[in-house]
């Protein structure tokens, strides 16, 4: 017995309540359960689905390092002949890896189904190792502290159903920290490396049916792989996909939404089908539009059947146009949805039916009016997000997630920018839903790396793969308004390698996506007037807001923004005298005063930013660095100090200047950011109240800093900051102005 419903991205989610499979029915979440309550008409199934998808999550086994004796066999250098054939659909052309005779890993014991695996931590997913430290003083605080690399090996159970011969198996990982290797019952199957890069490997080959199943994926990020806290383990949602031979190939529909004419919107649907069927194939194609949020009201649009004729082995599209009387259009305010339900018919039998949600809507980026969205100016307001959830690491928590979208819609912020790495598909979704919009970013480097260990040692193997599979998984989302190929890149102001890349990945990108703008990050100048910003249609600058005038002048039709701005720093409820106009004081007790006039020497305070804003309109927004604080990075106490500290208890200031007189140096605790808007826990700093007046002026609000606590400051000048959306304030103290 199943049962089955519709999840938010209107896949078909299939839980099984029988053998193997019992123990994922059993941990349903509350909201998955809620919605299937309310949906009971979509909820149960008496015949099998074309399409099901099984949340893959429960029941994991789970071991730090490899047995022993393994030495580095199962290395990305050794493994990389089997590995780069499973991005091979990610390959423009007849472009293709040939996957060597011979099975990588067969003398693992950790591959094999007779190993016993019953000693092994049990967990379930999403599920990040690294997070659970300890932390290690002497590990940098960069990548806060935590060891987050070497091998790890997960393991998990399973048992198809007999009938089920028919069927193919695909395994989909939406992220897992990193160099992914996978077998099934102790034969290779496939992996990918880029930890950010949602990917779908067949198991149909490996699959035995009526027996247990065993999955083992071994994980090795390398060292030195990373700027910030990348997390670690398979920390984003894993599915098991059952179909059909002949079934919509993995993110195979692509919705383009045209402008309104008249009372009607067009919508124009290509559905790239894969035949994994021993024969040719051939079947009708049929698209029906409906509201998202009413399924059962009827088809608001219907397409005509296309004939699709593909070869075994081998993929083909179809395009449908569908005309919607009086769409709902997305925007920031009301954020309407609808679902495309796409399915492939051979004569009364359906072989596969796809869901995919998308909305109406117009976007432009005018290089004087600045960002349009429907055609209304909407200037975005944005910030700028890691991966990780503070204390909860990088496992995907969708509840934590909407509480830190809605805390930032709350002051008044409309966008998100995605730094510096694809998101989890989760945060799109709960994007379109909510009305945000989201610069989507895929690299922090690209050739020439930032760390001895990041992408620049796959970017030769995997860029191509990782920005197609990247686009074609969010193109569909309304929430994406721009693309980002890369941040603050090495490269920027050479003539020849970086804007040869820059040209590339874009030609990439639109291959896939010919609809959205394409932008990078740029902290060097010189990018915005060398053919590095003539490969991109948006120029995103880092931290020049003196430069928007003088940019502008030079480059009139091209749009700009800024990238990244601000990079304030403070720590919540910390306040510290004698107040400066320095912006690089403020500093003690491994803490950041939160009057918020401090930052590095690299970046500028709101208000600087803000200037520049209002005094360049045609700018179309910012992304502050960051919204919220994220683990790594503690700028200023990113290393161990040479020198003095400052330090409000003497008894400390004392015995810090022993330990440095001692050891040379003071050991820095730090280990997470203090950019953030808001806090690691999602509190709320003082700097919240600042944008928010900036961002909401129509919302009336008044915030009055520091706190009132103060014995030790009787008869001392206190400064006082209030920050509302008011044109002017009064202050008061004790009933007197």
């Amino acid at each position: 017995m199943h049962a089955r419903y519709n999840d938010r991205a209107g896949r078909v989610v299939t839980r099984s309540i029988k053998g193997r499979l019992k123990k994922e029915a059993q941990r349903v979440p509350l909201l998955v359960a809620v919605f299937v309550l309310l949906n009971s008409n979509l909820a149960v199934a008496t015949e099998a689905a074309p399409r099901e998808t099984v949340l893959f999550n429960a029941g994991w086994r789970f071991q730090s390092g490899d047995p022993n004796g393994m030495g580095d066999s199962l290395d990305y250098a050794h493994l990389r002949p089997w590995l780069l054939p499973t991005g091979d659909g990610c390959l423009c052309g007849n472009v293709g890896h040939h996957r060597p005779d011979g099975n990588p890993g067969e003398d693992v014991p950790y591959t094999q189904n007779t190993f016993d695996d019953r000693t092994w931590r049990e967990v379930d997913l999403p599920h990040d190792w690294a997070i659970e430290g300890p932390f290690v003083q002497d590990f940098p605080g960069a990548t806060g502290k935590l060891r987050y690399w070497g091998p790890a090996w997960y393991r998990k159970h399973f048992w198809p159903e007999p009938g089920e011969e028919a069927r193919r198996f695909l395994l989909q990982i939406d992220g897992a920290m990193s160099y992914t290797a996978v077998w099934l019952n102790g034969r290779f199957v496939g992996g990918w490396p880029y930890g950010y890069t949602s990917f779908q490997l067949d198991l149909t080959p490996f699959v035995r049916i009526g027996a247990d199943n065993v999955l083992a994926i071994r994980l090795n990020t390398p060292p030195d792989a990373s700027r910030w806290y990348p997390g670690a383990g398979l920390y984003r949602n894993v599915w098991l996909l059952r179909t059909s031979p002949v079934h919509v190939a993995p993110w195979g529909v692509q919705v383009t939404t045209l402008g309104t004419v008249g009372a009607w919107a067009t919508a124009q649907v290509k559905v790239t089908v894969q035949n994994d069927s021993p024969v040719l194939q051939s079947f009708q194609v049929r698209t029906r539009l409906f509201a998202r949020d009413a399924p059962t009201a009827g088809a608001v649009a219907e397409s005509e059947p296309v004939q699709i004729t593909v070869d075994a082995g081998q993929r083909a599209a179809g395009e449908m146009s569908l005309r919607v009387p009086h769409p709902q259009l997305w925007n920031t305010r009301h954020p309407y949805l609808y679902r495309a339900v796409i399915t492939l018919e051979q004569g009364h039998q359906i072989l596969d039916c796809d869901k995919t949600n998308f909305g109406f809507r117009v976007t432009r980026f005018d290089p004087e009016r600045g960002f349009l969205l429907n055609g209304e100016r909407n200037n975005l307001k944005g910030v700028c997000l890691h991966d990780d959830l503070g204390a909860l690491g990088v496992a995907l928590n969708v509840a934590a997630l909407r509480r830190r979208l809605e805390l930032l819609r709350e002051m008044g912020c409309n966008a998100i920018r995605t730094a510096h790495n694809p998101p989890a598909p989760e945060l799109l979704d709960l994007a379109d839903q909510m009305g945000l919009l989201v610069l989507d970013e895929a690299f922090d480097c690209w050739d020439r790396g930032k760390t001895s260990g990041d992408y620049h040692l796959l970017f030769s193997d995997w860029h191509e793969q990782d920005l197609r599979a990247w686009v074609r998984r969010d193109r569909n989302h309304p929430s994406v308004v721009l693309w980002s190929i890369g941040n603050e890149i090495p490269g920027q102001s050479d003539l020849t390698s970086g804007p040869r890349l820059a040209a590339e990945l874009a030609r990439i990108v639109h291959e896939e996506d010919p609809t959205r703008p394409i932008t990078s990050a740029c902290n060097e100048i010189q990018a915005g007037y060398n053919d590095f910003g003539q490969a991109l249609e948006v120029l995103g600058y880092n931290y020049h807001p003196t430069e928007y005038a003088k940019f502008h002048a030079a480059k009139p039709k091209q749009p700009i923004f800024g990238s990244e701005t601000a990079s304030c720093v403070s720590s919540r409820g910390e306040y510290f005298f004698p107040v400066s106009d320095d912006q690089s004081r403020g500093q003690a007790d491994f803490q950041v005063s939160s009057y918020d006039q401090y930052a590095p020497q690299w970046a500028t305070t709101p208000d600087t930013e803000f200037a520049a804003l209002d005094q360049n309109p045609f700018v179309f927004g910012e992304f502050v660095w960051t919204g919220i604080d994220y683990l790594g990075e503690p700028t200023p106490y990113d290393q161990d100090a040479k020198e003095r500290l400052t330090f409000t208890a003497p008894e400390v200031a004392a015995a810090k200047q022993a330990e440095l007189s001692s050891n040379g140096k003071i050991a820095v605790p730090s280990r997470s950011s203090y950019f953030g808007i808001l806090d690691l826990a999602g509190f709320r700093k003082d700097r919240f109240y600042l944008y928010q007046a900036r961002w909401r002026p129509d919302y009336p609000m008044a915030h009055i800093l520091p706190h009132w606590t103060w014995p030790e400051r009787i008869g001392q000048v206190t400064p006082v900051q209030v920050y509302t959306s008011g044109d002017e304030a009064e202050l008061f103290l004790n009933g007197v102005r």
